[in-house]
């Protein structure tokens, strides 16, 4: 039969975590998708992969087998991949910058600027990626350079560099009980609904429910939101507050919003984010004017 690139790379994610529910989270789709696509892999091959029970995944003889000839061949197409786009951006002198939140404080405007200055004949391109992929699409190779929150799914996959490390804000109604306060205390936020980003971005979901401060109570979900305008319309709505940082509070302040300092919580940290094989001269002076915009 012929084999997907795809069902390998779910093969592998399997095989190197050794459970089904971090696998799915790492590739972005759901627990019974994966297993369905794992059992039609299965039955292509006819063999079994894995062996399963209510604790453990291992690999069979014939999963053994297969992983390092998995791993070379997506080793290999990823190569490609990366040599290709790495020859587009070359002939179009473009790169790509992933963002998955409104971003304030100016950032992009000043980082255009010094970009320019370095890279004149460049190209920068804004591409909006909603908050299921919290990697802002470095993850599926959609972006080169990417702006995000963290923590981010498989974080130990990418460089990373914090550009700016700010207090978390929360956007409310300005009809809500707590709307007229200086500043609100977490703890009297407990019992409030919150918005949430969607299940797939993972630890930054927990971070903006502020999951470890909860001490063991779990959040109340208004809604689930993938994107800035989502945010705006369900708070309007009044379907639940929102967790932001303070650089991005100006944002919220809109007719029938308001936003005001959390106390008794940890900072928020925003990032640029690249893959550590891509050396371009020209992805290193896009992250240095990000850096140099935040400052």
């Amino acid at each position: 039969m012929d084999v997907h690139l795809r069902d390998l790379r779910y093969f592998l994610a399997i095989a190197e975590e050794l459970n089904f529910t971090k696998a799915a989270s790492r590739l972005f789709i759901s627990q019974p998708a994966l297993s369905k696509q794992i059992r039609q892999l299965e039955d292509g091959l006819r063999v079994r992969l894995f062996e399963r029970d209510r604790r453990t995944v291992t690999l069979t003889a014939a999963g053994q087998a297969l992983l390092p000839v998995a791993r070379e061949l997506l080793g290999t197409w990823d190569r490609g991949q990366r040599e290709i786009s790495a020859a587009v951006a070359a002939e179009n002198a473009v790169l790509t910058l992933g963002l998955s939140t409104s971003v304030g404080r100016g950032l992009l405007r000043g980082a255009r600027t010094r970009f320019a200055e370095q890279r004149p004949a460049w190209h920068l391109r804004m591409r909006q990626v909603n908050w299921d992929d919290a990697t802002a699409g470095l993850a599926g190779g959609e972006v080169d350079v990417a702006l995000v929150w963290l923590p981010i799914p498989q974080q130990q996959a990418f460089r990373v560099r914090v550009v700016a490390t700010e207090p978390r804000w929360v956007a409310l109604r300005t009809d809500h009980r707590l709307a007229s306060r200086a500043e609100v205390a977490f703890a009297e936020l407990l019992d409030e609904p919150f918005l949430a980003l969607p299940p797939q971005a993972g630890p930054l979901r927990d971070h903006w429910l502020a999951l470890d401060q909860r001490g063991g109570r779990p959040p109340r979900i208004g809604a689930v939101v993938s994107n800035a305008e989502e945010t705006f319309a369900a708070v309007e709505e009044g379907s639940g507050v929102v967790l932001l940082a303070e650089g991005n509070a100006a944002i919220y302040q809109r007719p029938g919003i308001t936003a005001l300092p959390v106390t008794g919580l940890p900072a928020s940290e925003l990032a640029v984010a690249w893959r550590p094989d891509d050396q371009r001269p020209a992805v290193r002076d896009l992250v240095e004017a990000l850096a140099s915009a935040a400052r």
